[in-house]
């Protein structure tokens, strides 16, 4: 029998969205069918139907694709097939995971994958939003144990007006972008990049989106009265009656002792011996239920951190909720990095560093959207030693390329523009410690090895994580979070900017009832912090260093004729290569006639400068030059005036008086001195050397 298919769409930024669902992908437990204008995502989700045996982490696997196909194009490389996963398809996996691992019933265990592929992309529509909501109809109507669905956009504003879903040349124009997920209820992850906006603009750009997505909420919900599959009956493993009492009884005064050590490790060396005990004096009471024991103490454990900042305001290392931990900064202590900070705040510390390239240092991205060069690379590093952990030293995570895509968001908007500064630019951060938000220790970081470099930048930016605590109508707010306070709070969001407003947002709220008023208060409160940081930073860096480092490139950027371009290369590059054996500088040529120029070495720069305009150098009429006779002719004789060009001296302009034989005045390879009478249409050359008599080589020179 031929399955139903079902189709519902609403129309969205002018253009039509639509959510098929029983034509493709049967034989997975759900699957959708996105389109909106000519980009479409097909996402399937598949449960296993038994829960794994071990562990009690929620085995979730979210992966987005791009297949090339989708713009017509054929894979680069030997294999011409897709490779490994690309930053754009790692940060849209991120995007898929975080809003839909909450939504998953507590002790579901078992493995479950959702995987969105981008099968068709317009260049306008960007397929990154279209896959969050097919990977949320996919899961709502299949049989999966689901408490969604949810919806994404991305918002842009222009003019003061904000857009959703904006085109990718209505994003160009936009001075922020936010991709906003929600449930029906709340708002549930933010990811956000803006040009210094202020912090009520913020809040209005996700009431906005989380508005905006409301329609596409219905669509799933219609589909799943069309189509849904009865959800699987999922009961959470009961508790062994009494056990959580127990457990209270026991570790209740200990976890309270144990969470006011301040220092991390000692914390929690604490806890591991409170919980031990308490195992080891409760398995003989409840036989083989070692598993149900730990997860009980660390319930309780939540239970006591929580009530202690909401009741008493106080947090684990006995800060306020708005204080901020204490910061140390050292800028240039690495002798050749073109610019370097040891920032650190509390039990975290970055070391970032600034490296200034030239355009072929370049990062060239091939890209559903077509090939492009990227200037600015952040890149963040996070080693096992930083936590006090023994691993494997693998290739970037996901995690670690999420935290380097937002710290370079938050810092983009405050480089100089490209015809400003031509400089490619590196910023690498290696997290030497961490306890709570290294990324934007990254943030904070990365300004200040760019002022250390010499770059002038517009301001510094500041970074700082926020968390949120709400038992009932008690909330608590707090600035620059532990990694535990992270884990055990309801809302993480992480907030950089300058002094002026807002570049980079990031969110993730696991409860529903956080208010507009909530949401106003912390960014109140972030900027706050935000603020204090700057300072600390402005005492050490309070502007870019006049000079860039001795050992960074200096670029000196000359324009020639683009007609000249084939002569500065040569043929099969061999003009330029030469310059470069002879010079050692590194250059940059592109088609407008651009010619960046990049040596540490002064006069190497400039002997290539020379040789540059020695090559593509053209006549100008009035000028003198010292030319040398090539070829006698009756009527005149031809002058090379400067390599590969020449010019004609009638015979009538070789002196004051008349001439009757060329050779009575020139004979080839004579220097002359000569001046540019005129030059037609087609190139040609008129030279004199009877308006040049009476001038000497200084006067060529000086011309």
């Amino acid at each position: 029998m031929t399955a139903s298919v079902e189709t519902v769409s609403i129309e969205l930024n002018g253009q039509r969205l639509s959510i098929e669902v029983g034509r493709m992908a049967k034989q997975a437990d759900g699957a959708a069918f996105v389109r909106f204008g000519e980009s479409a995502v097909l996402a399937t989700a598949v449960s296993a139907k038994e829960p794994r045996a071990e562990g009690d982490f929620f085995p979730l696997t979210c992966d987005y694709i791009e297949r090339t196909y989708a713009a017509g194009k054929i894979p680069g490389g030997f294999f011409k097939r897709e490779g490994r996963p690309t930053e754009k398809e790692t940060l849209t996996s991120r995007l898929i995971d975080r809003p839909h691992r909450p939504l998953f019933p507590k002790g579901y265990l078992c493995d479950t994958q959702i995987i969105a592929t981008a099968v068709s992309h317009d260049q306008e529509n960007d397929p990154d939003v279209l896959a969050m909501v097919a990977a949320s109809t996919a899961v709502h109507v299949s049989d999966i144990p689901f408490n969604g669905p949810i919806a994404a956009v991305r918002v842009g504003r222009i003019g003061g007006q904000f857009i959703a879903n904006p085109t990718n040349s209505q994003r160009e124009q936009s001075d922020l972008e936010i991709v906003v997920a929600g449930s029906r209820e709340a708002i549930v992850m933010v990811e956000a990049g803006a040009k210094e906006v202020p912090e009520q603009v913020m809040i209005e750009a996700l009431l906005f989106g989380h508005l905006a997505m409301q329609p596409l909420i219905d669509l799933q919900e219609e589909l799943r009265r069309r189509l849904g599959k009865p959800k699987r009956t999922f009961v959470v493993p009961p508790v062994p009656e009494g056990l959580a009492e127990r457990v209270k009884a026991l570790a209740e005064a200990k976890i309270a002792d144990a969470i006011r050590l301040v220092a991390k490790h000692e914390r929690r060396d604490a806890l591991k011996a409170a919980r031990d005990e308490v195992v080891g004096a409760l398995l003989p009471e409840f036989p083989d239920q070692e598993k149900a024991i730990k997860k009980a103490f660390e319930s309780l454990e939540k239970q006591v951190v929580r009530q202690r900042m909401v009741k008493e305001r106080v947090r684990l290392d006995g800060r306020g909720p708005a204080d901020i931990r204490p910061i140390s900064i050292d800028v240039g202590l690495l002798p050749r990095a073109h610019g370097s900070a040891l920032f650190t705040r509390g039990e975290t510390q970055a070391l970032v560093t600034t490296t200034l390239g030239t355009g072929e240092d370049m990062q060239r991205i091939d890209a559903l959207e077509g090939d492009f060069y990227k200037r600015f690379m952040l890149h963040y590093n996070f080693p096992p030693y930083s936590t006090g952990e023994v691993k494997f030293l693998r290739g970037p995570g996901r995690r670690e390329i999420g935290h380097g895509a937002l710290a370079e968001r938050a810092i983009r908007p405050v480089l100089p523009p490209e015809e400003e500064f031509g400089y490619a630019v590196r910023i690498v951060s290696d997290i030497l410690e961490s306890n709570g938000s290294s990324s934007m220790a990254t943030v904070c970081g990365a300004s200040l090895s760019l002022m250390d470099a010499g770059v002038k930048i517009k301001a510094p930016v500041a970074g700082i994580a926020m968390g949120l605590v709400k038992e009932g109508d008690d909330i608590a707010i707090v600035s620059d979070i532990l990694g535990d306070e992270d884990h055990l709070g309801d809302m993480d969001f992480k907030v950089a900017g300058t002094e002026a407003g807002v570049t980079a947002l990031q969110m993730d709220i696991k409860i529903t009832g956080v208010t507009r008023a909530i949401m106003e208060q912390a960014l109140r409160q972030a900027r706050e912090g935000r603020l204090h940081v700057l300072a600390k930073m402005k005492e050490a860096m309070p502007a870019p260093r006049p000079e860039m480092s001795a050992h960074a490139p200096r670029i000196t950027t000359i324009q020639i004729n683009p007609s000249k371009i084939r002569e500065l290369i040569g043929p099969g590059g061999k003009v330029i290569k030469g310059i470069i054996e002879q010079t050692g500088v590194k250059i940059d040529v592109d088609d407008s006639g651009k010619v960046a120029i990049a040596s540490t070495d002064g006069k190497a720069a400039e002997k290539a400068i020379k040789m540059i305009r020695e090559i593509v150098q053209e006549a100008e009429i009035g000028k003198l030059y010292m030319g040398k006779v090539k070829k006698i002719m009756d009527f005149g004789a031809f002058v090379e005036i400067f390599p590969g060009t020449d010019g004609l001296i009638h015979i009538s302009q070789l002196a004051e008086k008349r001439v009757e034989k060329v050779e009575d005045v020139l004979k080839e390879g004579d220097e002359v001195l000569v001046k540019v009478l005129d030059i037609d249409r087609s190139g040609k050359i008129r030279l004199s050397r009877k308006e040049a008599l009476g001038q000497t080589l200084a006067t060529v020179k000086a011309s």
